[in-house]
């Protein structure tokens, strides 16, 4: 099952890289994602092993980590943005 990851911000910069297909192997939710994401090593880990730091849109609208995805879905991930 194949979605489109998308980066930015810190997420791109720290990564080198602003977009994959990635290959799920079932359905999951966006914890789900992010565990299997922080076991690709150091600088996954240290972006999506706290998912209070991350926010989540699935195929351009936002949405929660408990969001279902699906085959085909395009999942964008961004640091919280702070105003002031």
């Amino acid at each position: 099952m194949n979605i489109s990851l998308c980066f930015f911000a810190r997420f791109r910069e720290q990564l080198g890289i602003q977009q994959e297909l990635y290959t799920l192997p079932i359905e999951c939710n966006g914890h789900e994602l992010l565990a299997q994401l922080a076991q690709r090593g150091e600088k996954w880990q240290d972006l999506f092993a706290n998912p209070q730091g991350v926010l989540v849109a699935i195929n351009q609208e936002m949405a929660t980590l408990d969001s279902r995805i699906k085959q085909g879905d395009e999942v964008a991930f961004f640091p919280p943005v702070t105003g002031g």
